[in-house]
């Protein structure tokens, strides 16, 4: 864990969802949606970092995220290779303002490994595994609402919010 230089003030952060990885979305989908009784939310692709993902929503209105990679992409090979073929990929909390967030991560001594806060409808900050007790974390600010340009079977068809046209294998 990383040395704190005193108590970090309270961002008073909200949590928003589990992250699962796996090869295959459509694996996680019979214990995540049926068994669970998971509904979908939203998806689709992120092909700038590689993957596909799509959100199911709970009766407590709590949500887990499934995601797997695009054909050829690298972006979670060292997460399979490091648990063996998937699992909890990140945890995510929004806040309310995500500069203050970076301000009160490093003064409490924590080192962000990536920060992307310049798109007003999503910025994030993410803390490495290493420092938060073994998962990545995710902190966001975010416009309220998801865009639902689509079905689940059309986000597993490549056709979802930026979608690529591959289809889940």
């Amino acid at each position: 864990m990383a040395a704190r230089s005193g108590p970090p003030r309270s961002l008073r952060a909200a949590f928003d969802h589990v992250a699962v990885a796996a090869p295959r979305i459509r694996d996680l989908l019979p214990l995540y949606g049926d068994l669970l009784g998971g509904r979908f939310a939203f998806g689709g692709d992120n092909p700038r970092v590689g993957y596909r993902a799509l959100h199911l929503r709970y009766p407590d209105d709590r949500r887990v995220e499934l995601m797997e990679p695009l054909p050829g992409s690298t972006f979670f090979d060292s997460f399979f290779a490091r648990t063996r073929g998937g699992g909890v990929h990140h945890l995510t909390f929004v806040v309310a303002d995500i500069r203050v967030a970076l301000h009160e991560v490093v003064a409490g001594g924590w080192t962000p490994t990536a920060v992307f806060i310049d798109d007003p409808a999503w910025r994030e900050v993410f803390l490495h595994p290493r420092e938060t007790g073994g998962t990545l974390l995710q902190l966001l600010q975010k416009e309220e609402g998801q865009p639902v340009t689509a079905g689940m079977e059309e986000v597993l068809a490549g056709r979802g919010l930026a979608g690529t046209g591959t289809i889940s294998p």
